[in-house]
């Protein structure tokens, strides 16, 4: 794993998991100072070096823009698995949303919606391709779920912003389900 991914990994895992174990104090939207991360990262052997702009450039070249850092603050955008609650503003939905999963859980989904597991937030994507990446994580042949996240809104399910590919929500009835492909290998 090349320096720029392996700091990837370790940002996510302070701002998304852990941010105790880095003696983090972080706000209700999940920001946290830059200055205090890089401590907190200097503490440690490996990172003795790590500067803003090494963080910088991890946010630039990111596909997945997991990442801000705005006024001195950084913060994980998504992902989140820790106690507090994060803040997220609430936003109005493209028409449809779509969700990569593992066939295995097919039957659970229709059965209880969308759950967010262990994480605080369902994580939904904008486009088809993405939530086929997503479910390749878990199956080589994901079933990707499309969502009528329009009704959804209209009906009070609230969903926030994540970036400009990821779509969060509290949860998601199965009602709105109202699709899914077997995605093919490839």
């Amino acid at each position: 794993m090349n320096y720029r991914d392996a700091l990837s990994k370790e940002l996510s895992y302070a701002l998304r998991h852990a941010p105790w174990e880095y003696e983090l104090e972080m706000d209700a939207e999940g920001r946290v100072p830059i200055d205090q991360l890089l401590n907190a990262l200097h503490r440690e052997e490996h990172w003795k070096d790590v500067q803003e702009a090494d963080i910088q450039e991890v946010i630039a070249k990111s596909e997945k823009k997991r990442f801000e850092l705005k006024d001195g603050m950084i913060r994980a955008f998504y992902g989140h698995s820790i106690p507090m609650k994060i803040v997220k503003e609430e936003k109005i939905p493209p028409k449809v949303l779509y969700h990569g999963t593992a066939r295995r859980f097919l039957d659970s989904i229709k059965a209880k919606g969308l759950l967010p597991q262990s994480r605080q937030y369902v994580h939904l994507s904008q486009d088809m391709e993405t939530a086929k990446s997503v479910g390749r994580r878990h199956d080589g042949t994901p079933c990707i779920l499309v969502i009528d996240a329009k009704r959804a809104w209209d009906e009070g399910v609230k969903f926030y912003l994540g970036n400009e590919k990821v779509w969060l929500a509290d949860w998601v009835d199965a009602k709105y389900i109202v699709d899914y492909y077997i995605s093919k290998t490839s």
